[in-house]
């Protein structure tokens, strides 16, 4: 983030009331403008980030507003203060209570670092670069997996509010939330009713203290959650599951592609190793190092096995996720890709037979717990098989019986 930023202010009161609180930080030089200036005023100044305080008169140029500032690179967060109506493009909510806006610098450093890692990612891509396919695909809120924490009666229509855009990770308990949070990546957590007021403060407590957490959006439905948590994306709502959807989607947008933007940077440091998509090996990187691994091991003895993750009638998101969710979980020492078909193949050195029966069985248990799957909520058993290394096996015979014990298994 450049200390030299210039941060446009666009309110029909001249000077904005927020804009005392990013000029008393002395960290940005903030412009002012009308909203009869705003269009101007970006296209003039071209800043790192765009504050709005804007009423319903105001929606038409706001979206105009909006339009131009999304097809700008690298990204330009836009943030629309105490909005009155649905916001417009990638505008971010940020909510506020009399007037206090201790909270929107935090915010606001949040967002520019977003756009200070999304330009590192096109400063370092080429031409020839596949990692730009990824970057270009769709909107990160396709990839997003947030978590619903609520037991409440008002716990199915905000699956369904929520589950409609994003991948949902249900949990039934603050316990429940800590495991998922342990084991996956998450780009946002909704806390719906069920809980009591002090076990909310505390849950969120521990997510601002654990700086993995510190950034994740995090909307509160509980009434009476003190706002001074020191978590950049916290919001609170009421209990109707449209508007809490509306609060959130904008924010786990810009998380979740906060987080592609972070798997296409380790693809470029792997050059091209990596998919941009799962982190895992692509699979063209996979069939090497299968093929050397299997080569140093009939040549210094040991023992290596593969297993294979297959799921029924997923859609790519949930394959991804749960990519996404074995690379978290899988030793340092093995490797992994995402096949063509869907499936997971997992590589496991120095381990045979027995101990890689053992070691799928409880990687396809977390998985199962914890994936999002085709249907809200649904929980996805994955079909395991397992193969090992024999004295006359090469790369692809070994893969080859991966998938003979597949269709064995279908057929039994």
């Amino acid at each position: 983030m450049s200390d030299l930023a210039t941060i446009v202010v666009v309110s029909a009161n001249h000077p904005a009331p927020f804009s005392a609180a990013l000029v008393t930080s002395n960290i940005f030089p903030v412009i002012d403008a009308t909203w009869a200036e705003a269009l101007d005023a970006v296209a003039r100044l071209q800043p790192a980030a765009v504050l709005v305080s804007a009423t319903a008169d105001d929606m038409p140029i706001f979206e105009a507003l909006a339009k131009r500032l999304g097809a700008k690179q690298p990204y330009v967060p836009l943030i629309a203060i105490d909005p009155v109506t649905s916001l417009p493009g990638h505008a971010l909510p940020f909510i506020q209570t009399a007037g206090n806006f201790d909270r929107l610098c935090v915010r606001l450093r949040n967002a520019l670092r977003v756009r200070t890692l999304h330009a590192t990612v096109l400063r370092r891509l080429t031409a020839d670069n596949i990692i730009r396919t990824a970057l270009q695909a769709s909107d990160p809120i396709q990839d997003a997996t947030v978590m619903l924490i609520g037991r409440g009666a008002g716990y199915p229509a905000l699956s369904v509010a929520l589950g409609e855009r994003v991948g949902v990770v249900g949990a039934l308990s603050i316990e429940a939330a800590a495991k998922h949070l342990n084991a996956r990546d998450l780009d946002g957590i909704v806390i719906g009713e069920g809980f009591s007021t002090r076990v909310v403060d505390a849950f969120l407590t521990v997510l601002a203290e654990d700086a993995r957490f510190r950034n994740l959006p995090v909307v509160v439905t509980v009434p009476g959650i003190a706002a001074d948590h020191e978590l950049a994306n916290l919001e609170a709502s009421g209990s109707h599951a449209a508007d809490v959807a509306a609060l959130a989607l904008p924010l786990i947008r810009q998380h979740a592609f906060e987080t592609r933007l972070q798997r296409a940077l380790k693809a470029i440091d792997s050059d091209g190793l990596l998919d941009a998509n799962t982190g895992l090996l692509t699979i063209a990187a996979f069939e090497r190092d299968l093929a050397n691994a299997v080569y140093q091991t009939q040549s210094r003895g040991g023992g290596l096995s593969a297993a294979r993750f297959s799921f029924h009638d997923v859609p790519v998101r949930a394959q991804r996720d749960a990519a996404r969710i074995l690379g978290r979980l899988m030793r340092r020492m093995d490797f992994a890709t995402l096949h063509e078909d869907g499936s997971l193949i997992v590589i496991f050195a120095e381990t045979d037979l027995r101990n890689a029966h053992l070691i799928a069985r409880r990687l396809s248990s977390v998985m199962k717990h914890t994936m999002h799957g085709p249907r809200r909520d649904a929980r996805n058993d994955p079909h395991v098989t397992v193969a090992t290394l024999l004295p006359n096996d090469s790369a692809r015979s070994l893969m080859a019986r991966l998938q003979d014990n597949v269709a064995q298994r279908a057929a039994s």
